[in-house]
């Protein structure tokens, strides 16, 4: 695992681009942990008219599949430089296991999520806490996953996230109060629950 901090977006996603480029057929996989600085991020796919209004937050056009979403500081982004030929792993069980190690994250939260059928992601009730994109690039993936934990969420009213309008979205910090068994948890350390986080991914990857 690597943890790379406070990290600048473009050059991490060279970075992946790069790694996923130059690796062979026994280069261990990697999952790196980070946060942005402000930055919407748009896929291949990605539609104009999904970005709302200029708040002036740059727009980075990636390779990822899907529409905008937004990444900031206060949000766990994990992303996944996995061999999946190797895994004898296809893209749709790899997202059903990204989802399920979210999901069972926030379990040990006291928080329940949820898939959302035809929205790849994670939800608490119809709020999405967690977004998903990912690239397969010569049966290897790279991009990941970003997961809401203390974070100013006002920049999603500028997008439609995930190219769905209208869509609310929620963070870890704020699901505190709801905890039927409250626990003694720093909502606000990022890195605490990443580290978790990299621990249920790797359960599910294992």
């Amino acid at each position: 695992m690597r943890k790379l901090g406070r990290a600048d977006y473009p050059a991490t996603f060279a970075a992946m681009q790069e790694f996923t480029a130059t690796r062979g057929a026994d280069t261990p996989d990697e999952l790196w942990l980070c946060e942005h600085a402000p930055v919407f991020t748009q896929g291949l796919s990605g539609k104009p008219e999904h970005l709302l209004k200029d708040i002036g937050i740059p727009v980075v056009q990636i390779d990822r599949g899907g529409q905008i979403t937004y990444h900031g500081p206060g949000q766990v982004v994990a992303y996944l430089m996995l061999d999946l030929k190797r895994r004898d792993l296809k893209v749709r069980e790899l997202v059903r296991r990204i989802e399920q190690a979210v999901i069972d994250l926030l379990a040990g939260y006291g928080v329940q999520a949820a898939r959302l059928a035809g929205a790849p992601g994670v939800y608490v009730g119809a709020a999405k806490i967690a977004a998903l994109g990912l690239r397969v690039k010569h049966g290897c993936s790279y991009h990941g996953v970003s997961l809401n934990v203390d974070m100013d969420l006002t920049p999603y009213d500028a997008i439609n996230p995930c190219g769905y309008e209208g869509m609310a979205v929620t963070q870890l910090r704020d699901l505190a109060g709801r905890c039927d068994t409250p626990q003694e948890v720093p909502w606000w350390d990022t890195a605490q629950i990443g580290e978790a986080f990299a621990a249920q991914l790797e359960k599910q990857l294992a």
